[in-house]
């Protein structure tokens, strides 16, 4: 397992990050201990989480990923460790999280990071995300920009003001966004370092095969503000392990979640998948190896966010950081993104 320094913090994080998301729907607390165990046993030291998990989202399960990991981590060293969690922006229509109301000012800021704390029974997090930006973005599998959704929003400076305050209290040591734009990423680091605020360390956004928006103007704001992306739905809600191409396999999330993954129902998602499917069993690869390798390859990247409901598939995921992609078929896989760049955005 490699590590890298994520942006300008002092945070060393595996290049494999543990995503949670299962954890109170899916996996019980029994298998969600046994997951964590087995991760760490294999190096990793970066665990995600947030406050509106599990998902999907439902006001009967809310806090149990935290609540399951907090249970597990009164038992670790937990210097040793890395945990992330998020709190919920605005927009999600959570009716059950605090009234209903989420944008990301003080009071919400405050109860989100009180509540995590207690659910993970740790004094700090190391690194506090804001899930979603609180103003008008274009949402999942959105991709136009449309003004006639403007809506109050919390100033930028605002919010990095009551960060500040968390982390000289000791609740949260570093910040970092989610589900951002280039936009974003550059108003937050140039108003942090006009009025000497924290500046954000990581942006958590998906990225895989099927979906390389990253590679353009993010990419280029996150090089130029050194902002590492933790990179999540590697596998693409699980089509690039070419589960899907025969059909909905029983108990796969698609299956239990109907609706869920709208963004994978696009035309040419099945096509380029299965194109990236043919590349892996070229050249003797599983096609989550070579979904997982390719994430992990890009500079960008500072970790991968993988997530499993079974021992079977952590394992898996976790043996891929043994797989280096070569020259040629990286070429194979540009000119499979030629014909269908980006499917699932």
């Amino acid at each position: 397992m490699k590590y890298n320094q994520l942006g300008e913090s002092d945070l060393h994080v595996s290049e494999i990050c543990l995503g949670t998301m299962t954890f109170g729907n899916q996996n019980t607390i029994a298998e969600a201990h046994q997951q964590l165990d087995y991760a760490i046993a294999q190096g990793v030291n970066f665990i995600d989480a947030a406050e509106m998990y599990p998902v999907p989202p439902q006001e009967s399960t809310q806090g149990l990923t935290e609540t399951y990991i907090g249970e597990w981590l009164v038992r670790q060293e937990r210097d040793k460790l890395i945990i992330a969690t998020k709190i919920a922006g605005p927009g999600r229509n959570f009716k059950w999280l605090r009234d209903g109301k989420q944008p990301v000012d003080r009071k919400n800021i405050e109860q989100a990071v009180n509540d995590s704390l207690k659910r993970l029974q740790t004094d700090y997090i190391d690194l506090y995300q804001i899930h979603w930006p609180d103003r008008n973005v274009p949402r999942f599998g959105e991709t136009i920009y449309d003004p006639n959704k403007e809506r109050e929003t919390v100033a930028i400076a605002e919010q990095l003001t009551v960060f500040a305050d968390l982390i000289q209290a000791g609740k949260i040591r570093y910040v970092g966004l989610s589900n951002e734009t280039p936009w974003g990423v550059s108003e937050f680091s140039h108003i942090a370092k006009q009025l000497s605020l924290p500046k954000v360390v990581s942006i958590q956004n998906a990225y895989n095969l099927i979906n390389r928006l990253f590679d353009s103007a993010l990419a280029e704001t996150c090089w130029r503000e050194n902002v590492g992306l933790l990179a999540y739905s590697p596998l693409g809600f699980g089509f690039l392990t070419g589960k899907y191409l025969n059909g909905v396999p029983a108990k796969s999330r698609l299956s239990l979640f109907q609706g869920f993954g709208g963004r994978y129902g696009k035309p040419n998602v099945e096509p380029a998948v299965a194109a990236y499917v043919e590349i892996a069993r070229a050249h003797n690869l599983k096609p989550s190896a070579l979904a997982l390798a390719f994430v992990r390859s890009r500079w960008f990247v500072a970790s991968t966010i993988i997530g499993a409901t079974t021992l079977e598939q952590l394992s898996e995921n976790l043996e891929s950081v043994n797989v280096s992609l070569s020259p040629q078929i990286l070429e194979e896989i540009d000119a499979v993104n030629t014909r269908y760049p980006s499917p699932a955005p």
